[in-house]
């Protein structure tokens, strides 16, 4: 006679992102993803600044695994306009999610197609002036209008940031972060 208890379910292995990023804007930006995309993965952000190294990459990335089944994947989110801090970046063991030249080109393709290149005080400058939302733009924190603004037209950032040539100046990888973040909420 067979058992009449149920079956267990199979262990999943639990998806845990790692963003690893520059700056208090980036996180503050990775922050707002997790909230609004409130899946069931763990996303951690980390302010490393100038000390990413492979090493450090590696060790923040075993330090997240409780399981040998846990699944941990790292992302890096840095500004290309510091040419030491490339060199780094790209011999870390990472997903790159660089922007060029630096983070508020992700914002301001939410609101402009950029596709000229632009250096760093001037894409601020063209947030700024890109819709009203932006007008006081300050570094490391969004007001609840600019989080709106965000969200409703992330879509239109992905696919004008897809149309870039990464690394190029202007490019922002951080469009594979939020599909990937997409495809885990179907």
């Amino acid at each position: 006679m067979g058992s009449k208890r149920e079956k267990a379910k199979p262990m999943r292995m639990r998806k845990i992102i790692l963003v690893i990023c520059e700056g208090e804007t980036e996180e503050s930006y990775v922050n707002l993803l997790k909230n609004w995309y409130k899946l069931p993965i763990r996303i951690v952000s980390h302010v490393a600044g100038t000390r990413v190294s492979p090493s450090f990459v590696e060790k923040r990335t075993n330090e997240l695994k409780i399981s040998r089944e846990d699944n941990v994947q790292a992302y890096l989110m840095y500004d290309m306009d510091v040419e030491a801090i490339n060199k780094k970046v790209r011999s870390c063991k990472a997903d790159l999610l660089l922007s060029n030249p630096c983070f508020e080109l992700w914002l301001l393709l939410h609101a402009k197609d950029q596709r000229s290149a632009i250096s760093t005080d001037d894409t601020i400058k063209a947030l700024r002036n890109s819709n009203p939302v932006w007008q006081r733009y300050a570094k490391s924190a969004f007001t609840d209008k600019q989080k709106v603004f965000l969200i409703e037209y992330t879509s239109i950032a992905v696919d004008r940031a897809m149309h870039l040539a990464e690394f190029d100046n202007p490019s922002s990888g951080i469009y594979k972060l939020i599909r990937n973040l997409e495809n885990e909420h179907r």
